[in-house]
């Protein structure tokens, strides 16, 4: 295989590496990984490969990852501005939090650029609308005249993607254990006059929304459903939270209303095909080969509890409906009791704004509804009982 394409790619975890740089390395390009953690850097500049192995029900299989560089963008700012000069894609995997700090280093890359064709922006990233936030830091910091022609300079696709990194066994080095399932689709209308970027597995779409909605109210919803109940019954792994029945049911149960919405809101999609999604959704987080820690899954409970977010995401669609959200709402409790988990800061500073705020205030400030919407008198109760369960 020749490596004449080349990519940049944001986050060397486990996404970064067992993700995104499979399908770039596996289809041609020189992949440079950016991080801060300087562990992490000294170990992908000092090993030549590393090995992902995908597991699924057919097996194993395992694939060499090679021809990469990494930069610490700590220290060397202007070799990464470089590298994005010369790059075609730049790819990010670091966390909606994050992106605001790779944002301005990206525009100088963009800046920076004398090629006669324009970078393929993609973050992939676990939120809605992932790459039009990176590119508001982004346009931040470009100048006026660039902002001007950016179409020359680069163009920006969000995407949709879907695949289970479990946690990883002890000693893993670089190496990477992931599911084998995944789908990985990006917005193909920013691309229309120049071609999309050929990246081997990528599905470009004309309609990327029901797509991420789908994924983010399927996937992500079931997930951490499955971790919420589990740590509140202190069981430790995802596959052994779904092999109870009780919980099983409850995952289930709670993506079924998710998929009453997808139907209804997109004509595309049938009854039959959603509720054939969520059957493979339970099967997938079932799999007890990927042995997922449940504290892992549900880290970072505010931003999950966000409005856009996997549960009142959909809840708030489907109670604007008139349609029954209850599941949605009860696994809302278990996530808000998701507090004061060690190595977990936002569950700390969900216990601070439990204990500081009213409940209307939290719902207000946590989940961002606003006090006349249909959901809000729903769940301000199950935050009255969470406060009054944690004085």
């Amino acid at each position: 295989m020749t490596f004449e394409k080349r990519a940049v790619h944001f986050g060397g975890g486990n996404i970064g590496r067992g993700f995104v740089a499979e399908f770039l390395h596996n289809s041609g390009y020189y992949v440079t990984f950016v991080d801060v953690m300087d562990p992490l850097i000294e170990q992908l500049q000092s090993t030549p490969s590393y090995t992902v192995t995908e597991i699924g029900e057919e097996g194993r299989r395992e694939f060499k990852i090679d021809h990469y560089q990494a930069i610490n963008s700590k220290y060397e700012e202007a070799k990464v501005i470089e590298e994005i000069a010369k790059a075609d894609t730049v790819t990010c995997a670091v966390g909606p939090n994050i992106l605001k700090f790779i944002g301005p280093v990206i525009a100088k890359g963009i800046e920076a650029r004398k090629l006669d064709y324009p970078l393929a922006v993609i973050a992939c990233e676990n939120m809605i609308g992932g790459t039009d936030k990176l590119k508001e830091f982004i346009d931040a910091k470009l100048s006026d005249d660039t902002k001007a022609n950016l179409k020359k300079y680069a163009r920006f696709a969000n995407s949709a993607i879907d695949r289970i990194v479990p946690q990883q066994p002890p000693n893993s080095g670089l190496n990477v254990l992931i599911e084998r399932f995944f789908e990985w689709c990006v917005d193909a209308t920013p691309f229309k006059d120049v071609g999309t970027p050929s990246i081997k597995g990528v599905h470009f779409v004309d309609d990327l929304h029901p797509y991420i909605e789908r994924k983010l109210f399927t996937v992500n919803t079931s997930h951490a459903t499955a971790a919420y109940y589990a740590h509140n019954r202190h069981i430790p792994f995802i596959h052994e939270a779904m092999a109870n029945q009780e919980i099983h049911d409850i995952v289930r149960d709670c993506i079924r209303e998710t998929a009453n919405l997808i139907v209804k809101k997109y004509d595309h999609v049938s009854t039959e095909e959603q509720s054939e999604y969520v059957e493979a959704i339970v099967k997938r987080i079932s799999n007890h080969e990927l042995k997922d820690n449940v504290e892992r899954v549900g880290r970072a409970p505010l931003r999950k509890l966000g409005r856009k977010e996997r549960f009142i995401g959909p809840a708030s669609q489907l109670a604007e409906m008139g349609e029954k959200c209850d599941c949605l709402v009860a696994a809302t409790e278990m996530a808000f009791r998701f507090q004061n988990v060690e190595g977990d800061e936002e569950s700390t500073e969900l216990a601070k704004i439990m204990k500081e705020n009213d409940a209307k205030s939290v719902v207000e400030k946590v989940c961002g509804l606003e006090p006349d919407h249909p959901l809000f008198a729903k769940v301000v109760p199950i935050v009255e009982k969470v406060q009054a369960d944690t004085k």
